[in-house]
């Protein structure tokens, strides 16, 4: 369920659904410290720190690495954890339509992790090596 009509969203956050509203309409709800983006009911995207982090995957991850994006991670019981989110390129916080194929990319990655483990095990197994780091 979505945020109550009430509530108002900060401004990074807002503007980050309307970014992603190409994708499908965006439902925002309040998690931890940041907020959770989802289109057509698929999570894709983080808001925390001030920083817009969508949803990647083994097939995806490389593509957002190479645009320059940071991968989310936190610190717990004193040790990193790694997330497979990451931020996409600047400019793409600039407009919808620029925003559209990384969120495209999120969509995937989503759907992907839908699948059962021993589907995205097999689908792991077929990538060749570099693929996978």
């Amino acid at each position: 369920m979505g945020l109550p009509m009430a509530t108002t969203l900060p401004p990074f956050v807002a503007h980050c659904q309307e970014l992603l509203e190409p994708a499908g309409p965006v439902r925002v709800r309040r998690m931890f410290s940041g907020w959770g983006l989802y289109a057509q009911d698929l999570f894709i995207a983080i808001v925390a720190f001030e920083r817009l982090y969508l949803k990647t995957d083994v097939d995806t991850e490389a593509q957002f690495a190479k645009a320059g994006g940071l991968r989310f991670e936190y610190q717990s019981a004193g040790r990193y954890v790694m997330l497979h989110y990451w931020t996409p390129p600047a400019e793409a916080l600039e407009s919808p339509a620029l925003m559209l194929p990384w969120a495209r990319l999120a969509t995937q990655a989503a759907l992907s992790s839908r699948r059962p483990p021993a589907a995205r095990a097999a689908r792991r197994q077929r990538l060749p090596p570099k693929a996978r780091a």
